[in-house]
């Protein structure tokens, strides 16, 4: 078992840390996925997505990403993946969907990648 870690404060290629920076860039993103934490405001965006998106202040730019289930995307605005995944679930696109996409995958490409055959 190795001890070695990674260098602090150097980045893994195409990974996004979530810092300070992300987290006022993403403010609207996080705040709109956060609030579907309840069943009203889920039931509200899966009745108007661009009403519920419009209320939250998102930008074009933002709606665009949300519209897209660009999950990548998200995260490079500065989305929290915490947050994220609440969109994803509203969405139908849960953790392993979500997975695929990011990735560039079809979900049973990924599916195939798990340990677990049985994962969903």
């Amino acid at each position: 078992m190795s001890t070695q870690q990674l260098t602090p404060g150097v980045r893994i290629q195409g990974s996004e840390v979530f810092d300070l920076a992300n987290s006022w860039r993403g403010y609207r993103i996080n705040k709109m996925c956060n609030a579907l934490s309840q069943a009203a405001q889920r039931e509200a965006f899966q009745r108007d997505e661009e009403a519920f998106m419009a209320a939250h202040h998102l930008a074009e730019e933002e709606k665009q990403l949300v519209r897209a289930r660009d999950f990548t995307g998200l995260l490079a605005a500065g989305g929290n993946i915490y947050f994220l995944l609440k969109l994803g679930a509203v969405t139908g696109n849960g953790l392993y969907k979500m997975g695929a996409r990011m990735r560039g995958e079809s979900y049973e490409q990924f599916l195939a990648t798990r340990n677990d055959p049985g994962a969903t």
